[in-house]
């Protein structure tokens, strides 16, 4: 079982507490850090320092970290222009050496782009296909060979599908609730299919559709990785584990109910459950990223014992 960091920085971090998250990621062996690709603020609160852009944080990262695995936990697709998103994750994908990975989302969160100006269609979901296509296309070109695309919502025509990124094949992940249309898309594009915040039951249900839509695409279903993302709580004793849930704003039956919380035995029990339904790999959403004694903790009690 991989164990992963997940950030969400829009809650209000700087580049630097980033850095310092990651490269204690790298140190405490953890396999990759993620970061969530917002621009506004969930929930109460005054949002600063204000948000930080996910490729752009991921570019620097990718200079100053040297082992661990770089990626968003979902970019929006209703940011960037699939050609642009392209070029940018082949730039940082060089930038660090052939070490990240694409989570690839339709977007979803109408306030932030009323904040900041960015268009919200409706048809998301449609647009989200296309921009799959084109970037897997477009890295997927051969040196010397043009791409084009005809699509509803976007056209490209001889694009030399440049730059190409450091690894043969960036890993897409795709993720998601829906029944249908996301299992479909995974099915079809991803390297690796993440349920986020949900229970054992709903994730096997979900793996369930996805790997029978892979094999429907032509492909084994376990040419797909599956993983889960949840949201860590975890202490050595009970009070610890109130300190740190309150200092999320999160009551502690709640997140044991919800995601990974209590002892170390308790979140290697868990685990254990997602494990038992297939999963491979857990991203560990981690909300208060000035206590680096949780992520030591997770790492010599937790990830240890995996």
């Amino acid at each position: 079982m991989d164990l992963r960091i997940f950030t969400e920085p829009q809650q209000g971090a700087t580049y630097d507490t980033l850095l310092t998250v990651a490269k204690a990621t790298e140190d405490l062996g953890f396999d990759a850090f993620f970061r969530s690709d917002h621009y506004l603020r969930m929930g109460s609160g005054d949002g600063l320092p204000g948000p930080t852009d996910a490729w752009i944080t991921l570019a620097g990262l990718a200079r100053e970290t040297k082992r661990i695995r770089l990626g968003t936990l979902m970019t929006a697709g209703t940011f960037r222009l699939p050609g642009v998103l392209a070029i940018q994750v082949a730039q940082v994908d060089r930038m660090s050496g052939g070490r990240v990975e694409l989570g690839l989302g339709a977007g979803w969160f109408e306030e932030e782009h009323k904040a900041y100006g960015i268009p919200f269609p409706k048809e998301k979901f449609a647009r989200l296909e296309e921009q799959l296509a084109i970037v897997t296309g477009l890295w997927g070109t051969a040196p010397g060979e043009t791409f084009s695309y005809d699509g509803t919502h976007y056209q490209l025509t001889d694009s030399p599908a440049l730059p190409k990124p450091a690894q043969s094949r960036v890993p897409v992940l795709i993720g998601g609730h829906g029944a249908s249309r996301t299992p479909r898309l995974a099915g079809r594009y991803a390297d690796e299919f993440n349920m986020p915040f949900a229970s054992v039951d709903d994730s096997e249900r979900q793996f369930g559709r996805v790997r029978a839509a892979a094999e429907q695409a032509g492909r084994k279903a376990t040419d797909l990785v599956y993983s889960n993302a949840l949201v860590a709580c975890v202490g050595k004793d009970d009070a610890e584990v109130a300190r740190r849930a309150a200092a999320i704003g999160r009551e502690v039956e709640e997140l044991k109910a919800n995601g990974l919380a209590g002892s170390p035995a308790e979140v290697v029990d868990r685990i254990g459950r997602f494990a038992q339904i297939g999963s491979q790999r857990i991203y560990l959403q981690i909300l208060d990223l000035d206590d680096l004694d949780h992520l030591d903790l997770i790492s010599s009690q937790v990830q240890s014992q995996l």
